[in-house]
């Protein structure tokens, strides 16, 4: 079955293709700069599967720069889809999966770890996995009464999430101070030091459930009418929000995982992508797009910005998205006061 956005909504199609150029400049920009700098033309040769680069230039790019220039497109993908779907079944601009508790879940599983078990890496993302999922499943059984309303998931979700704050608080000023830095390193979110084994959960999820959500997003439009109007279209309201609530969780978890709770990516991305759609479509795919050139951007800009001293990108983004949120609740509040 060919999507809304494949067969009438080219502006849509450009803005994907644009933002997509952008994503894959900063990536080879990316991996062209750093301590040891190399030609552009060795990066595109060797991207390209050419042997015009040394040995140690082929090794810099493919297991030290390309895996973190890739997460960060594959982490703002994630993101930037799993934002838009939230926003769409919630029916509020705000609602994003970090401000409604995902993020929240997985970073005091992945601070309890830290701090009670010194665990690594490998098991802080499988953990932070395992805390967005169930989080997840709480905020949805938790908002449940009579179905489930956008407006009662994100109350739920911003309560879960100030209470699930308060513990990694605890668990912070319990630690000594090397793991409670350690733990804060990981609650600002970074992609520094990833490796393929990072990268590839990202990717594999990326890809495959962008096309479930496409499959899943008909009855979007109806959801976005009110629930009874939807029911009256012969849209099945709760496997609907259900499926799309699933794989936006599912997207938001793994990219946590992956790189800690970076904060903004997924409120930001699908309103910069609806707003150069003109809110034509649901934006699905503009949205990832967005996501990926907004953190692959992001990330450049915090490894080179002050260099030789590298910014967690997390800090970049809660930075320049914390004037957004605020510019959209006053946008809110006055939209309230006139209606």
């Amino acid at each position: 079955m060919r999507t809304r956005w494949v067969r009438g909504e080219p502006r849509a199609a450009v803005v994907t293709v644009l933002a997509v150029l952008v994503a894959s400049a900063a990536l080879v920009t990316s991996v062209s700069l750093g301590d040891y700098p190399l030609p552009l033309t060795d990066v595109l040769s060797v991207l390209g599967g050419g042997e015009g680069a040394t040995r140690r230039s082929a090794y810099v790019i493919l297991q030290l720069r390309l895996p973190r220039a890739l997460g960060a497109i594959a982490v703002g993908a994630a993101f930037g889809l799993s934002g838009a779907i939230v926003q769409r079944v919630v029916r509020n601009p705000l609602a994003s999966p970090d401000i409604v508790g995902i993020n929240a879940g997985a970073a005091t599983v992945a601070v309890f770890l830290i701090v009670v078990f010194a665990a690594g890496p490998r098991t802080v993302a499988a953990g932070a996995l395992a805390g967005a999922l169930v989080t997840a499943a709480a905020i949805y059984l938790l908002s449940r009464r009579r179905g489930v309303t956008g407006y009662r998931l994100v109350l739920v979700g911003i309560g879960v999430t100030a209470m699930l704050s308060s513990v990694t608080a605890y668990l912070l000023n319990t630690a000594n101070v090397y793991t409670a830095q350690q733990a804060s390193i990981w609650l600002t979110g970074s992609l520094a030091g990833r490796s393929w084994a990072d990268v590839a959960p990202v990717l594999i999820a990326v890809a495959a459930l962008l096309p479930v959500a496409l499959r899943l997003a008909a009855p979007l439009r109806a959801l976005e009418l009110g629930d009874d109007l939807a029911r009256a279209l012969g849209t099945r309201v709760e496997p609907a929000r259900a499926g799309l609530l699933v794989t936006a969780v599912a997207l938001a978890a793994v990219a946590t995982a992956a790189a800690g709770p970076i904060a903004f990516v997924a409120l930001a991305a699908p309103r910069i992508a609806r707003r150069l759609v003109r809110e034509r479509g649901l934006a699905l795919v503009p949205s990832a797009a967005v996501g990926a050139a907004l953190l692959a951007l992001a990330d450049l800009a915090a490894r080179r910005a002050l260099a030789p001293v590298e910014l967690p990108v997390g800090v970049l983004t809660t930075v320049l998205g914390a004037p957004l949120l605020i510019g959209l609740l006053a946008t809110a509040n006055r939209i309230g006061r006139a209606g």
